[in-house]
């Protein structure tokens, strides 16, 4: 691994401090086919990092990463940035995009189809909260969503093979309603989950399809 480095010694980054940004010092003297898939992911930044880049690409960097792996990455990439450096990432994890940009462009079939803060794209979905739900005998009448966007708080109905997505402005309104709607209708849910809005919920707002991770 040192013969990596080397090179750039003496205008770039010294071998001891790539190695303890990425924290590989205990890898130091270790072969690449040994090293596990976090740790081969973050000897790539380093490579990067070792010239002292003041631009930095990143081409998903933490796909097929377990979560601390990927954590590990974050922070890396979160000091960089902390000492003045610019990152270019693509990724296919919204929560990733949302943790690292200040600003994100979503793209679909090639081409840019919104761009901006994380919050601002965020906050173009027009509520704060999702609620995701199915029922048990399967796909959902079509007056049932009719009635669906005309809740009060409602902004959004989005429905799919997994079940239906409320975007809701006041979740302790529109929850009490639906369940209230639901029990009238004589319907039996099997899931139900909230969450606060994310880019994940942009995005398939944007393009109507889960984010995929190829």
């Amino acid at each position: 691994m040192l013969a990596l480095f080397r090179s750039f010694y003496q205008q770039s980054h010294t071998v001891d401090e790539v190695l303890a940004l990425v924290e590989l010092e205990e890898k130091r003297t270790a072969r690449v086919v040994t090293l596990s898939g976090g740790q081969k992911q973050r000897l790539a930044v380093a490579c990067a990092l070792v010239s002292k880049p003041e631009l930095l690409f990143l081409d998903e960097p933490t796909t097929g990463l377990d979560p601390q792996s990927r954590r590990q990455l974050w922070e890396i990439i979160r000091r960089f940035r902390a000492e003045g450096g610019t990152v270019l990432l693509t990724t296919h994890y919204m929560e990733e995009a949302e943790r690292l940009c200040d600003r994100v462009a979503i793209m679909d079939h090639g081409k840019i189809i919104a761009q901006g803060t994380p919050k601002e794209l965020i906050a173009s979905l027009g509520a704060d909260h999702v609620v995701d739900f199915a029922l048990t005998e399967g796909g959902i009448a079509d007056d049932l969503v009719d009635v669906l966007r005309q809740m009060g708080g409602v902004s959004a109905v989005r429905t799919g093979p997994d079940g239906v997505s409320l975007t809701v402005v006041e979740l302790h309104r529109a929850l009490p309603a639906l369940l209230a709607l639901l029990q009238e209708r004589g319907v039996e849910l099997s899931l139900l989950t909230t969450h606060h809005a994310s880019l994940d919920d942009v995005f398939v707002a944007l393009t109507g399809r889960q984010l995929r991770d190829t």
